[in-house]
């Protein structure tokens, strides 16, 4: 892991800002959601992408009673439920 040198304190309500060069750096804009890991006691910030809800996979995803499915998941159901080869 790479240190910034940045350091940033807490606000009352738990919050900390992104540096402006940190953020363009990473493609973060105003209102892109974050999501949020923790490693070993370590908290770590990462640009969220959706993904399947089956395998992962970020590519052609469709929308699914709130849940991103993508195609090669609907293919493999599909033949799973008998309804293509």
């Amino acid at each position: 892991m790479k240190s910034t040198g940045i350091v940033r304190k807490l606000d009352e309500l738990g919050r900390i800002t992104l540096p402006i060069e940190l953020r363009r750096t990473l493609g973060v804009s105003e209102r892109d959601p974050l999501e949020i890991f923790v490693d070993e006691g370590r908290i770590i910030l990462q640009k969220y992408e959706p993904t399947d809800i089956f395998n992962g996979e970020k590519d052609e995803l469709f929308d699914y009673c709130g849940k991103k499915v993508s195609k090669s998941s609907i293919t493999e159901l599909a033949k799973l439920a008998g309804l293509i080869d």
